[in-house]
């Protein structure tokens, strides 16, 4: 069936015996991981999980629900999840929802899944499978869901408190969540004893990223500067800043740098589409679409977006993940530039 956000997470907070499928679509691939790991906290700590490739589950369609009914080693609550899932993730499902009985849930998390595709209708088909789709929010929406996200902590923001929230975590769910937590341990918040998020909070914790800093390293980045990125990363790093921020907003610039490059390539005047970019962007923009190729921009992409991925998996090496990802970026400009 689907689901909203709401709907969604008062299923996995109760842990619904009648849901044995989760589906969760769409670009914003870190808003799904925060919900599956919310899945993990609900069901406690000593939850085993289980990780499925979908190239496991093509080979063998039928081992998806034979780990959702298998009991526990440890005798503890078990879930399954299956990440970066498609069309070939299908046939398990299906017999997944046919079994007789199973016991663990499962998550699937589909990324470049659409509304249209063969996964999102089968669980929106079947009462005991929820779908729901992630989009990366606008501005506005980023705001609400922190509010949303600073109430679950027992915090009431006040003011601008959510918009810097929200501006600081580049509209992420997943470093929002792990930014309002941090506040409501340094507040002592919680449901039962709430607690007023204010600026003074928020500067005395440092949770403001600072957008002019991550600017700064996103053009040396661009540029082919690793040794002016270097200082910019470490300016960064002392800050306490998350890198996924960062690593979403470099690959914003990185896919404007790809459609004005391609409009060029396709033989559109440089000049004319020069017009169309913000005045102050314009000398930095001009300079990388010399330096930058097609193909180029392309595996740059790809590299940071695996960073952000890496990032955000359990047990990762955090920050150094995503610093490699950043400098790798600028090495590959800075070989362009010649």
């Amino acid at each position: 069936m689907k689901a909203n956000v709401n709907q969604l997470t008062r299923a996995i907070d109760a842990v619904s015996p009648d849901v044995r499928l989760y589906v969760l679509y769409g670009p914003d691939e870190a808003g799904a991981r925060d919900i599956a790991n919310r899945l993990a906290r609900a069901l406690g700590p000593d939850a085993e999980r289980v990780d499925l490739e979908p190239g496991q589950l093509k080979a063998n369609p039928g081992l998806l629900a034979d780990e959702a009914a298998s009991l526990s080693l440890f005798g503890t609550a078990r879930h399954i999840r299956i990440a970066s899932a498609g069309e070939e993730s299908v046939a398990a499902c299906t017999l997944l929802l046919a079994a007789e009985r199973s016991g663990n849930p499962v998550v699937v998390i589909a990324p470049g899944a659409k509304a249209s595709s063969g996964l999102v209708k089968l669980a929106t088909a079947d009462p005991r499978a929820m779908v729901c789709a992630f989009y990366v929010p606008d501005a506005g929406e980023a705001d609400k869901l922190a509010t949303s996200i600073a109430r679950e902590q027992g915090l009431r923001t006040t003011g601008s408190t959510a918009a810097r929230i929200a501006a600081a975590a580049g509209g992420d769910r997943a470093v929002m969540s792990r930014e309002l937590e941090k506040i409501a341990l340094f507040l002592d918040a919680a449901p039962e004893r709430p607690r007023e998020l204010d600026d003074a909070a928020l500067d005395a914790i440092g949770a403001d990223l600072g957008d002019a800093e991550m600017s700064r390293a996103i053009e040396a980045a661009i540029d082919g500067g690793p040794d002016r990125l270097a200082d910019e990363l470490a300016r960064l790093g002392v800050a306490g800043s998350s890198p996924i921020p960062l690593l979403r907003q470099l690959v914003r610039r990185l896919m404007t740098l790809a459609e004005l490059r391609a409009e060029i390539d396709g033989g559109a005047n440089a000049n004319t589409i020069m017009e169309r970019v913000f005045f102050r962007e314009r000398a930095a923009t001009t300079r990388a679409l010399r330096i930058w190729s097609a193909p180029a921009i392309s595996g740059a992409i790809d590299r940071v977006r695996r960073a952000e991925r890496a990032t955000m998996a359990p047990n990762n090496a955090g920050g150094v993940l995503a610093d490699h990802a950043i400098v790798a970026v600028a090495r590959l400009a800075a070989r362009q530039a010649g």
